[in-house]
């Protein structure tokens, strides 16, 4: 495949702490064209993680929100960082002869299906193999691209795990072709339908595709609907674009007080297991796994004292012995457990292994060697 650089070289060469956005000319053998792409890698790119990528289409609209948005997340909600690759499509029109589709059938032109390949077949490829991607993508589109970026859900597995579809320009019959192939296919899907304020009379058909796409009762579809009365075409996106990127990566935000006394506290199950199937439904839906979050390991740690869960005291140290592993945590809470299981010789030598390590946030060397001394006063050690 033949790529052209850009004539500043220094641009698509990332230095660490450098600006990691490039624009480039994209030679595509599938469209025999030159495309103008811009990609955006994370600053703190390594090929030792993988990070999910984002396809975006309507660049010149949309592909500054979504790098915006990505980064925004990323550092303050504790959100994965993503690779972000946006297609020009403003310059001649060319959105338009991009996206176009057939009147009668509702299916891609001609150049439609070659736009289609250009995607899947190469400029996935070629970030596969430039870059480490992670199984999960991400289909951004607005108007015309928007609606396109249905067409991968046309094929038995679909190409992308999680859609943004800003004010589709709906083909013919997409208001129930939608909610048919989201309905038949069996991977997790997020799709996030996002409309500006539309009159009754309006016939994009969005809030139809809305009603039908309601009725889809599914394991794994995850469907949000959003729509902006006070938007126009102009701003929609700037409206959407972040509430959807939330959405979509909400697993990844530490454990919430709304989610410790809804899901934790009322649970009948192990607290343990909120924490467990938080960060192996991360690992299953985007194909990563995730350092589990000291917020996260405090929540639960909580949520076991509150329900004299102390069973769940046992994983819960084996977990922080292997991501923190220099930390006091993990032999502290293994030391409450041989505390409360009734054994004050495993509990006085694993808090003695607690205060030979590093202090971290609440726990101090102190505190291990208070809990030191009332075992040796309470049992004559």
């Amino acid at each position: 495949m033949k790529r052209l650089l850009p004539i500043l070289l220094a641009l698509g060469t990332f230095l660490p702490g450098a600006a990691q956005i490039k624009k480039e000319i994209f030679e595509s053998f599938k469209l025999q064209e030159r495309r103008d792409v811009s990609y955006y890698i994370p600053e703190s790119y390594t090929p030792d993680k993988s990070y999910p990528l984002v396809i975006v289409l309507d660049a010149d609209r949309l592909f500054d929100q979504v790098v915006a948005t990505s980064r925004y997340y990323s550092n303050f909600q504790g959100m994965p960082e993503t690779l972000i690759v946006g297609i020009h499509q403003e310059e001649k029109d060319l959105r338009w002869y991009d996206c176009a589709f057939e009147e009668t059938s509702g299916l891609p032109s001609d150049k439609g299906k070659l736009f289609y390949e250009f995607i899947g077949l190469e400029i996935i490829p070629y970030m596969v193999s430039a870059y480490n991607v992670a199984p999960f993508k991400m289909f951004v589109g607005f108007d015309i691209t928007a609606n396109f970026g249905n067409y991968y859900l046309f094929k038995e597995n679909s190409l992308f795990n999680a859609y943004i579809s800003i004010s589709p320009l709906l083909a013919p019959e997409m208001e129930t072709r939608v909610p048919e192939r989201l309905t038949a296919i069996q991977q997790p899907i997020f799709y996030h339908l996002i409309a500006e304020g539309i009159s009754e009379d309006d016939p994009s058909g969005v809030d139809m595709l809305n009603r039908n796409l309601q009725q889809v009762s599914r394991k794994g579809l995850t469907y949000y609907y959003d729509k902006y009365e006070d938007a126009n075409e102009t701003s929609v996106a700037t409206y959407g674009i972040g509430r959807a990127w939330d959405r979509t990566f909400s697993i990844f935000r530490p454990i919430t007080p709304k989610e410790y006394r809804e899901k934790i506290l009322k649970s009948s199950d192990p607290v343990i297991a909120y924490l467990q199937d938080k960060y192996q439904t991360i690992e299953d839906l985007f194909g990563f796994s995730q350092p589990v979050a000291l917020n996260d390991v405090l929540a639960v740690y909580a949520g076991i004292r509150k329900k004299e869960d102390y069973e769940s005291l046992k994983p819960l140290s084996d977990l922080c012995k292997e991501a923190f592993p220099h930390t006091m945590l993990g032999f502290y809470f293994e030391g409450e457990y041989y505390e409360q299981l009734g054994e004050p010789k495993k509990a006085l030598r694993t808090f003695e292994k607690a205060f030979g390590m590093e202090e971290i946030d609440f726990l101090t060397k102190e505190m291990a060697l208070e809990k030191m001394d009332a075992l040796k006063a309470d049992f004559g050690f």
